[in-house]
C-alpha cells in the first residue's frame, strides 16, 4: 500500500528539552502516570485512534507499552522505565514519576545539563548509601521464619492495583496464594546450585476470585475431547511420558532450507506416514502412557496412539515446555528421524481431569516433590482477570527478589 504522505528522512537533534512540544508531552505523561499511582490511583483506558484493542489498566508494565509516541526522547524514557520494571517488577509508576519530576525540576532550575547531572548523581549516591546502612529507618528486614511478613509484602503490591477490583478478603486470599506459589517454587534438599522452579498461571473467566487456587504440578488446557477418554483408565503407578519439540504434522519443515532429491516414483506422504507410525509403535513398545508435542501431531498418529491407550496432547506451546521438562525430567525430542533414547523419557505421578467452567484441564501430578506449580486465577470478567494475572506475576517476582536482598522499604508500592 502506498503512503499518503511521503516519509521524511530521519533527523538527529540535540537539546530535546528546549523543544516545547517534547516538554509538553513529558508533562502530560507525568500527569497520566501520577493519576494511576498508589491505592487510590485511577484506571486508564488506552485506545489507538485508528482502532484496535482497548487496554484498561493502571499497571506500568501494561500501560507504558500501550502508549505510543512519535518523539524518540519520550520513547527512550519509556524504554528505560520498562527495563526497570522487567528487573524489579514493582514501583514502575514511582520510578517513572521520579524520572519525569527530576527532568522537570532540572529544567525549571535553569542549571546547565552538566551541573544537573552531577547534582542528581550526588543525590543518588547519598540515597543509595543511606539505604544500604543497617540503621536505615525506612527499611525493614524480612523474616522468612514467618509467612506473615511475606503475605504483608505481597498484599501491599496486590492492594495497590484498583484494576483488579478485589475486596479485602479477596486481596488477602490472592496474597496468600502468591506466597504459597512462591514457596512451592523453592526446591527443598537440592544439592549444589539451587535453581528456582516455575509458576504457571492459568486463568478462568466468569468465576469468583474465591475459586482461585494453587496446584503442585502442572495444569494443561485441553480442547480435544478425545484426550479425556483414556485419562480415567490409567494405572496408579508412575506414568512414562515423552515430549516432542519438533512438529509431527508430517511435513518437511524441520529439514529447514536445502535441496531434496527425490526418486520420480517416491511417495513422500506415504513414507513420512510410515515413519510416524513406526514412532507410534515404538511408543507402545516402550509403554508410554502420555505423549505430548509442542506443535502439531498428524491425525493418523494421534488415532494410532489413542487406540493403544495413550493420552495425546498437542500444541503445548513453547511457554509450557520448560516447566514440563522440570516437572517430568523428560528431554524434549527434536526429531522423529532417530530412535528415542531411554534418558529422553520422563515420568509423572498421576494424571487427572480438572473442570473449571468451560475450561477442561489435564492435571499432571508430580512424581515426587517438585518446584513446579500452577496458579489458577478466577475473576468475573476478562479485564479484571488480565489485570489480576499481571499483578500476581509481578508480586511473585518481588518475593523472589527478597531471596537476594531480604528487606523492604516502608511506604506505598506501585
Amino acid at each position: 500500500m502506498s503512503r499518503v504522505v511521503k516519509k521524511s528522512p530521519s533527523l538527529c537533534t540535540d537539546l530535546p528539552l528546549d523543544n516545547t512540544g517534547i516538554c509538553t508531552k513529558l508533562q502530560l505523561l507525568k500527569q497520566l502516570l501520577g493519576s494511576c499511582f498508589g491505592p487510590t490511583g485511577r484506571l486508564k483506558q488506552v485506545h489507538n485512534n485508528i482502532g484496535g484493542h482497548v487496554v484498561t489498566t493502571s499497571t506500568s508494565s501494561v500501560l507504558l507499552p500501550a502508549i505510543s509516541s512519535s518523539q524518540p526522547f519520550v520513547n527512550m524514557i519509556k524504554t528505560s522505565i520498562l527495563n526497570h520494571v522487567s528487573r524489579f517488577s514493582d514501583c514502575g509508576l514511582f520510578a517513572a514519576i521520579l524520572c519525569l519530576t527530576l527532568i522537570e525540576q532540572s529544567k525549571l532550575s535553569a542549571l546547565t545539563a552538566n551541573v544537573a547531572i552531577k547534582v542528581n548523581k550526588h543525590l543518588l549516591g547519598v540515597c543509595t548509601t543511606y539505604l544500604q546502612r543497617e540503621d536505615c529507618d525506612c527499611k525493614v528486614k524480612l523474616d522468612f521464619c514467618s509467612s506473615q511478613n511475606l503475605i504483608t509484602l505481597a498484599r501491599s503490591v496486590v492492594s495497590s492495583k484498583p484494576g483488579c477490583v478485589l475486596t479485602e478478603a479477596e486481596t488477602l486470599q490472592i496474597s496468600k496464594l502468591v506466597v504459597q506459589a512462591f514457596l512451592l517454587a523453592i526446591p527443598c534438599d537440592e544439592p549444589g546450585v539451587v535453581s528456582l522452579g516455575k509458576t504457571v498461571t492459568v486463568t478462568v473467566e466468569g468465576y469468583s476470585v474465591v475459586h482461585s487456587a494453587v496446584f503442585p504440578g502442572l495444569l494443561i488446557h485441553i480442547t480435544d475431547a478425545l484426550s479425556l477418554n483414556k485419562v480415567q483408565n490409567q494405572p496408579l503407578t508412575p506414568l512414562r511420558m515423552v515430549v516432542f519439540s519438533a512438529s509431527l504434522a508430517g511435513d518437511l519443515s524441520e529439514l529447514e532450507e536445502g535441496t531434496i532429491e527425490l526418486h520420480p516414483d517416491a511417495d513422500i506422504d506415504s513414507q513420512i506416514l510410515d515413519q510416524l507410525l513406526e514412532l507410534g509403535k515404538q511408543m507402545v513398545k516402550e509403554e508410554v502412557k502420555l505423549f505430548l508435542c509442542q506443535k502439531v501431531i498428524h491425525p493418523v498418529l494421534q488415532h494410532f496412539l489413542r487406540s493403544h491407550g495413550i493420552i495425546v496432547i498437542e500444541r503445548l506451546g513453547i511457554a509450557l515446555m520448560e516447566p514440563l521438562i522440570q516437572l517430568t525430567g523428560a528431554q524434549p525430542v527434536a526429531t522423529l528421524h532417530t530412535t528415542i533414547p531411554k534418558k529422553a523419557y520422563g515420568k509423572v505421578g498421576d494424571v487427572s481431569i480438572q473442570q473449571f467452567g468451560s475450561k477442561t484441564l489435564l492435571y499432571l501430578h508430580p512424581l515426587k516433590e517438585s518446584a513446579i506449580c500452577t496458579m489458577l486465577l478466577c475473576h468475573r470478567n476478562e479485564t479484571m482477570l488480565s489485570e489480576l494475572k499481571v499483578v500476581c506475576q509481578k508480586t511473585e517476582h518481588v518475593l523472589r527478589l527478597t531471596l537476594k536482598e531480604p528487606s523492604a522499604l516502608l511506604g506505598e508500592h506501585e
